[in-house]
């Protein structure tokens, strides 16, 4: 489930996000879904998850965004670490994230951690997509509920539909949209320094 990240540990993002954001202040954004009190216009709010996409963590994200824009922050940061996840709850997730007035920046972290099915559809929809160092991306062919098995019919028309989305995502964000389609339909794989030389 959700945690608080400390600042200290984000070295990498503290410097990505002061290139980006001069002069505004890191702050995390607590798993509870209430606002820091020490909130402040120009804020970077930062909210980490690992596990399981579900509605949970759809409530969580948007409660995060809702309470960065409400409180005027200059950026989101989504400390990601997933193997992926509901449809639904992804979607929705991603809706909030291109609807976002302020940027979002999504960070695939711990060293170790990964960005897989799901997960790379919301990293695709960030502003900024980051990753931390030994990290992957990838493997986002669609599966039944449950590990069951689909028809050939309803299979074709899971994966066509999750490539046109992504590759619609792809395009939207100027990233590499080949390789979208292939981590759905090929369930390609990636790792940090990979996803970076190919654009992803």
């Amino acid at each position: 489930m959700a945690s608080r990240p400390q600042a200290s540990h984000l070295p990498f993002l503290r410097f990505t996000v002061s290139l980006l954001l001069s002069g505004c202040l890191l702050l995390s954004a607590s798993a509870g879904f209430g606002k820091s009190e020490d909130s402040a216009p120009g804020a970077v709010y930062v909210g980490t998850y690992e596990g399981v996409i579900n509605p949970v963590t759809a409530e969580y994200f948007n409660r995060i965004l809702t309470d960065a824009q409400e409180a005027g922050a200059a950026a989101v940061v989504l400390r990601l670490d997933t193997p992926g996840g509901l449809d639904t709850s992804m979607r929705l997730i991603i809706k909030d994230i291109t609807a976002s007035p302020i940027p979002v920046i999504v960070y695939v972290a711990p060293s170790g951690g990964r960005a897989a099915s799901a997960g790379v559809f919301i990293l695709y929809a960030a502003h900024i997509a980051a990753m931390a160092p030994g990290t992957n991306v990838g493997a986002a062919h669609p599966v039944a509920m449950g590990g069951g098995e689909m028809d050939a019919v309803m299979k074709a028309k899971v994966e066509n539909d999750a490539a046109a989305y992504i590759k619609s995502i792809a395009e939207k964000r100027g990233r590499n949209a080949q390789w979208a389609e292939d981590a759905v339909r090929k369930s390609v794989s990636v790792t940090e320094r990979e996803a970076l030389s190919l654009k992803v």
